[in-house]
């Protein structure tokens, strides 16, 4: 595999910023990892971070390139600071950047597959609701999306009080969640089922999220909408992503997995 801290500048956010990137590397004489990248463009996961973390967090503290190695898949880590990958009221545009910027840059540093049976999304935390809000709003262009340990119903926790003020001024301002785009629950109503990527829940037993992530495991089966669940022990830290994000993996439809 190759490991890629690329900066770059972006017009969006008027500022340079940073992704890390992990590509597949076709290897044979690596002693303890075998590595396989196929013919062509590379299938490609979207990996977003949480809400204290920043681009190189997964790779800090999982093993993440040792899990895609055999995969030939390509890993996207973006930096999106505390946003909730929104166009923040009082701060920066990370939702534009993420899901119109991002994608065009990407594809032009390099060899990934613009087709959307080969394009997939996962985040944990803040990065899981990143995830099912990309691909609710942008259905078309996953095949798959993850969330694990999402803090997934923002707008329930705006309405009881449970965020930080400070948090929800300067990523929401005066707007309110519900009802919006931003509210992913509302964002199923809206959601044609048969047009939705193959969705995926996972979160901790022991973990505060657990109840977000069962508002919207209820929600989704009020609209017949399919999700592929995972509660179990757990807590909300990096020995459960670690763990998780392997059974992620195994589960994304790549369309030449090795066997």
């Amino acid at each position: 595999m190759a490991l890629i801290r690329c900066d770059f500048f972006s017009d969006v956010l008027e500022l340079s910023t940073s992704m890390t990137v992990i590509l597949p590397e076709a290897t044979s004489t690596q002693i303890g990892l075998s590595g396989s990248a196929r013919a062509g463009a590379f299938p490609t996961l979207y990996l977003l971070h949480g809400l204290s973390d920043d681009d190189s967090s997964w790779v800090r503290r999982t093993s993440i390139e040792r899990y895609v190695a055999p995969l030939g898949l390509a890993v996207v880590m973006p930096q999106v600071n505390r946003s909730f990958y929104a166009d923040e009221a009082h701060g920066n545009k990370y939702w534009t950047f993420l899901s119109e910027e991002l994608p065009e840059i990407v594809s032009h540093f390099f060899r990934v597959s613009e087709r959307r049976s080969d394009t997939f999304v996962a985040g944990l935390s803040m990065g899981g609701y990143g995830a099912l809000k990309w691909a609710l709003r942008q259905p078309e262009r996953f095949a798959a999306a993850a969330s694990l340990s999402g803090a997934l119903d923002v707008a329930g926790r705006e309405r009881s009080g449970q965020w930080r003020p400070d948090l929800v001024d300067r990523v929401f301002g005066q707007r309110r969640v519900t009802g919006t785009d931003d509210d992913l629950v509302w964002m199923l109503d809206q959601a044609h089922p048969a047009d939705l990527p193959a969705l995926y829940l996972c979160c901790g037993t022991e973990d505060d999220l657990i109840e977000d992530n069962r508002v919207l495991l209820a929600a989704a089966g009020d609209r017949g909408i399919r999700v592929t669940v995972d509660f179990g022990p757990g807590a909300h830290d990096w020995n459960y992503w670690d763990r998780t994000i392997q059974d992620v993996l195994a589960w994304l439809p790549l369309s030449d997995r090795p066997v």
